[in-house]
């Protein structure tokens, strides 16, 4: 048996490679309810979920409050909370969210702990992992 505790983040950029990685989270035991998509447009997201068998992150996952409060946030602000809230650390959500402004696909296998302010998982498996990039006009990756 696979370790589905264990929060896996991958990046995309078809809705085909986040078919694969849907696919591949499955096959290691995460349950449907626990694999998430994200992108830096409502709508693409919903659609990309659809279209994938894939979740978007709710309230079930980030909390009330966190879901209240992201209605007064701005779209950057709403999709690192929504990360935040699944463990991923602040600095790496800033760097998944830079992703997103350049077209990727956050695709989330989640281990299923809930994490409150500024508490996070130091224990997730990141791929492809993408140094921190300080360029801001750096080609999008591929």
């Amino acid at each position: 048996m696979r370790n589905t505790e264990m929060t896996k983040v991958r990046t995309a950029m078809t809705s085909q490679e986040v078919q694969e990685h849907v696919r591949q989270f499955r096959s290691e035991g995460y349950p449907e309810d626990r694999i998430f998509v994200l992108t830096h447009d409502k709508t693409r997201t919903k659609r990309i979920a659809e279209r994938t068998d894939a979740e978007e992150i709710g309230v079930t996952e980030q909390g009330l409050g966190t879901t209240i409060a992201n209605w007064f946030r701005s779209t950057g602000d709403e999709l690192r909370a929504k990360m935040r809230s699944l463990g991923i650390s602040e600095a790496e959500a800033e760097r998944l969210e830079r992703e997103m402004d350049r077209d990727a696909i956050v695709v989330i296998g989640w281990g299923g702990r809930e994490y409150l302010d500024d508490d996070f998982d130091r224990d997730i498996y990141y791929y492809p992992y993408m140094p921190y990039v300080t360029t801001a006009n750096q080609p999008p990756y591929k």
